[in-house]
């Protein structure tokens, strides 16, 4: 077993690895909780260029199911059931939930987890230029956190979407140089 790290430092790099055993399942999606789809999508597809693969719904229970991801439009099955099966096997899909009438609700909202009390962080996506996607960002008045030469880890930023939750904007071959 290893041996235990001081709180102020986290764990080391053979710590964390002793920790952790190699399963064979993998991580398929997060789920949001949206007051209004419409800007979700607009914002997830639009902005963050995302495509939306499958829409289920649930009447019974008055709520919607979106998801999305980074894939091609021409991979989508046609088949219903394949499309279902599909979609929820593709990794890194993100998945917007929609409690139906939520949007007509001024005083809904969701808590993103970045205030207190602190829990979820953010989700991360990856660009081939930082600083030109924050500038389209700008340009389309995306919501900043933070800039990419803001604060000490220069070279990613912080957006948030339509609900104010935190999207983590990187190049992951310049991540060496922010750590």
């Amino acid at each position: 077993m290893a041996e235990p790290q001081p709180a102020s430092s986290g764990l080391t790099e053979e710590a964390a690895l002793a920790c952790c055993s190699e399963p064979d399942p993998s991580t398929k999606q997060t789920m949001l909780r949206i007051k209004d789809p419409k800007k979700s999508l607009d914002f997830y597809t639009r902005i963050l260029g995302m495509t939306l693969l499958q829409k289920l719904d649930f009447p019974t229970m008055k709520f919607s199911l979106y998801f999305l991801a980074y894939e091609e439009k021409n991979d989508i099955p046609k088949d219903k059931d394949e499309k279902v099966a599909w979609a929820f096997s593709r990794k890194a899909t993100l998945e917007l939930t929609h409690n139906w009438g939520t949007e007509d609700d001024e005083t809904q909202s969701y808590h993103s987890g970045n205030s207190d009390p602190r829990g979820f962080g953010h989700i991360g996506i990856a660009v081939p230029d930082v600083h030109s996607a924050c500038k389209r960002f700008e340009e389309l008045g995306v919501k900043f956190v933070k800039k990419p030469d803001d604060g000490k880890m220069k070279g990613l930023a912080f957006i948030q979407d339509p609900d104010g939750y935190w999207i983590e904007i990187l190049n992951p071959n310049k991540m060496t140089t922010i750590i």
